[in-house]
């Protein structure tokens, strides 16, 4: 365990990290002033950390391609973005479990057969194929050893952002040390342990459902039950790179987050309204062209 200074950002609820000099600072997250509260948080402390690999003017230029590749993006907030304040590094928490699991499973396993039925078709009798499915009981078991199923422990930015930054090498973890934190963010885990671990548990059971149809076989598959025994827990709190940014454009908000192992970006979906209206306006114009030539010819 170890204790340090975190205040929860009012607007994105964050965990933020301070430093002992720091008194008040801007969200990461959201770009909200967050103040310092008095009081300390007893966390578990970090087993490894994925050092930052991709430099800041590496993640910034990343992030302005992925603008550029978006249609529909706001002329104003690429060129904003571009010129913007720098990118915020910071290490988000993530749990990893580990688990070896033996699973007992019953169901059936359909084979396909086809038979010749004849059939009246405007007053003819006509024959035709079917496809039919044979059902046979089985029974089995199998066996999978989970390593490093990686659970995000933040809330401060949309899951489906962070899902979408992997994969990532963890390979490349190193052991926790402190000094890998300069000059960078550390976001503190707002999932605890337990909720992490149920969310790696309804991974686990995907992954057993899928093993369970291919030891089945066969054309077809039904699954009656599952009995799955998990043992040899164990788990790790890391830390991850990400890049951020958060853009206050036009009264809104924007996002960005880049993967600052791999370089891969993700983020909200800026739309402008004009250029729809004119790819609207450009594709009615076509479709008209079309029909006018077609009823020339």
């Amino acid at each position: 365990m170890e204790v340090t200074r975190v205040s929860s950002c009012p607007n994105c609820a964050a965990q933020v990290e301070f430093s002992n000099e720091t008194h008040a600072l801007e969200c990461p997250f959201c770009a909200t002033p967050v103040v310092v509260d008095t009081g300390e948080n007893r966390h578990i402390k970090p087993k490894g950390v994925v050092p930052f690999q991709l430099e800041e003017r590496a993640a910034h230029d990343a992030m302005s391609a992925w603008l550029g590749r978006l249609w529909f993006a706001p002329n104003g907030l690429q060129a904003y973005a571009r010129k913007g304040r720098a990118m915020e590094g910071i290490y988000v928490p993530f749990w990893t479990y580990d688990a070896d699991s033996q699973s007992r499973y019953s169901g059936s396993r359909g084979t396909t057969y086809y038979v010749t039925e004849t059939v009246m078709v405007d007053g003819k009798s006509e024959n035709r194929r079917v496809a039919k499915i044979r059902w046979t009981p089985v029974s089995g078991r199998v066996r999978r050893f989970f390593d490093d199923v990686l659970v995000l422990a933040s809330k401060s930015l949309p899951k489906r952002y962070t899902d979408a930054l992997e994969p990532w090498d963890l390979s490349a973890l190193a052991p926790y040390q402190p000094q890998f934190l300069a000059g960078f963010r550390a976001e503190a885990y707002a999932i605890d342990l337990e909720e992490g671990f149920r969310e790696a548990q309804a991974h686990m059971d995907r992954v057993i459902e899928r093993d369970v149809r291919f030891d089945i076989g066969g054309d077809r598959q039904r699954i009656s039950q599952i009995d799955t025994q998990l043992s040899d827990i164990t788990f790790k709190h890391v830390l991850l790179p990400v890049w951020l940014a958060a853009y206050k454009y036009r009264g809104k908000t924007y996002r960005f987050v880049v993967n600052g192992q791999s370089g891969r970006v993700q983020g909200e979906r800026p739309y402008s309204a004009w250029k729809i209206a004119a790819a609207v306006g450009l594709g009615l114009v076509a479709l008209g062209l079309a029909a006018y030539f077609g009823g020339q010819s």
